[in-house]
């Protein structure tokens, strides 16, 4: 497994090792001990799917603390955008977002911490995500930002009249009137 550090502190980006044969291939999409071995001490303890079309957006999603959730996301099939938003108060990143292309042949993995916004735009016809989250979903602490917040200026990489937003998403607010409690810890 390859880590790579991104812009973000604690932002990464995981590339497995493939092994492809003629029958296919085969990889590891997650083990535990390894993610050890790089001090990545997660404990995951629910698994998420969603099915969506080209332009969806999905997000920008997030949990309360202390129903924070650190996610690890992957495309079974398909191609996004996949969006985190550093929400930490004190963060020298504090309102960055970085984008990453994750498709189901490229394999490669993106471990969000606690304390992201995080969100994803379909760019192929239909993609299957599936992502790991280390704390379970609680509705009470579930909050947004919407996607086109001009402060964030994200490039979903679709045109906006071709996107599809749900009607929850359409009216989260803006970065500067969401409310969040993350704390930015450098340890």
């Amino acid at each position: 497994m390859n880590i790579i550090k991104t812009e973000i502190p604690d932002l990464l980006l995981i590339e497995p090792k493939i092994f492809p044969d003629q029958r296919g291939y085969f990889f590891e999409s997650y083990n535990k001990g390894k993610f050890n071995e790089y001090n990545l001490n997660y404990n995951f303890v629910q698994d998420n799917e969603s099915k969506s079309t080209y332009g969806v957006i999905r997000g920008l999603h997030y949990q309360l603390a202390p129903y924070s959730q650190a996610k690890l996301i992957r495309v079974i099939k398909g191609s996004i955008l996949d969006v985190a938003v550093d929400l930490r108060e004190n963060s020298p990143t504090f309102g960055k977002s970085l984008g990453f292309e994750i498709t189901g042949e490229n394999k490669r993995q993106l471990l969000i911490p606690r304390g992201f916004a995080h969100g994803f735009s379909v760019l192929s016809k239909e993609v299957i995500f599936l992502y790991k989250c280390d704390n379970l979903y609680h509705p009470e602490a579930d909050r947004g930002i919407n996607f086109n917040d001009p402060e964030l200026n994200i490039d979903w990489g679709i045109k906006t009249e071709d996107a599809i937003i749900s009607a929850k998403d359409k009216v989260l607010p803006n970065l500067r009137n969401a409310e969040m409690n993350f704390i930015y810890n450098k340890d």
